[in-house]
């Protein structure tokens, strides 16, 4: 039987991402915590039958509607809600950023592992079909050694949209929004960072709609990583650098952008190009995408012997550090050790 997912919010992050993807790995939603009207009438068309509360509490109460709790509520409310789920002893996985700081990251796990109580974080990006291209590249040697990275993750939304995530200084900005997926990418490919160097600023909104990253890698590799919300320009999305050539993507997720006409005449499925100057070779994507993160939290939780946990929480508390680092790294302007 497919597992039965209990989600707390039911907004961009509930519904949009998290109870698509469920669906497309073929679980099921069977509580939905939210007091919005409107969203509550959305979750009743969308699995009908489910349970509907109008707080965690009274979700925590009907354990046995459910098998997993995805936490996908505000940012400033991840920790919060997380450690009441760790003390419940109800799997979970929890929505990133773990927390707004490391310290509520390490606390969240901290309360999970007294507890007994197994949980993941949703790094969903990891199974990206470009990251997962890269990977490969990396792993057979077609880069050589790299030695930079820079991913961009740029959009041009000059009015900002009105939501929390554009309004709210507990939680909201970019650097919190798409840091720990770039953070998370960058770490995923190139291991420990040392030492971080950042500027942020708040052009069209209270919190961060603009924030340049450099991760400096134990490795010696060094990631460049971009987040805006007035770049008109978009891309080119990723490159990496390596004494074998380059990894080039010009664009993202069918992101308006001038780069895109670099791609003319690039065959059906391509992901990127390996380049050397002039010379470039289309890099197939690599087959999967995100709802494999949810077929992952399956096996894990039903007892494949094989699987393991599909994001370990360690991950995402050394990228909460990386990014408290960036804060006070933007605000001094100097390179800050992690």
């Amino acid at each position: 039987m497919a597992l039965r997912l209990g989600i707390v919010g039911y907004g961009g992050a509930g519904r949009q991402i998290h109870a698509r993807l469920a669906r497309e790995a073929g679980l099921t939603v069977t509580a939905v915590v939210t007091r919005d009207p409107g969203r509550r009438v959305q979750a009743a068309g969308d699995w009908p039958g489910a349970k509907l509360h109008d707080d965690l509490a009274s979700l925590l109460d009907d354990r046995g509607a459910y098998d997993l709790v995805v936490v996908a509520s505000p940012t400033a409310l991840h920790a919060e809600h997380a450690v009441a789920v760790a003390a419940a002893g109800v799997p979970f996985v929890l929505d990133k950023p773990i927390g707004i700081d490391a310290g509520e990251a390490r606390r969240v796990v901290d309360a999970a592992a007294s507890a007994g109580t197994p949980f993941t974080v949703f790094h969903n990006r990891r199974w990206d079909p470009e990251q997962l291209a890269l990977r490969a590249l990396i792993r057979r040697g077609d880069l050589g050694d790299v030695h930079t990275f820079e991913r961009r993750w740029e959009r041009w939304r000059p009015v900002p949209r009105q939501r929390w995530k554009e309004r709210d200084p507990r939680g909201g900005g970019l650097l919190l929004d798409l840091g720990p997926h770039l953070v998370d990418s960058a770490t995923q490919l190139f291991g420990r960072v040392e030492a971080v160097y950042a500027e942020m600023r708040a052009l069209t909104t209270p919190v961060e709609d603009d924030v340049f990253l450099v991760l400096h890698h134990a490795d010696h590799v060094v990631s460049r990583l971009w987040a805006g919300s007035l770049v008109g320009a978009p891309g080119p999305r990723t490159r990496v650098l390596g004494t074998g050539g380059a990894f080039v993507v010009t664009t993202f997720e069918e992101d308006a952008s001038p780069f895109e006409a670099l791609d003319d005449g690039a065959p059906e499925g391509t992901a990127g190009w390996l380049t050397h100057g002039r010379e470039r070779t289309p890099v197939p994507a690599a087959s999967g995408g995100h709802a494999d993160f949810y077929r992952a939290v399956e096996a894990w939780l039903t007892g494949d012997d094989d699987a393991v946990v599909p994001v370990d929480p360690a991950d995402a508390v050394r990228t909460a550090e990386v990014l408290d680092a960036a804060r006070i790294a933007a605000r001094e302007g100097r390179i800050v050790d992690v």
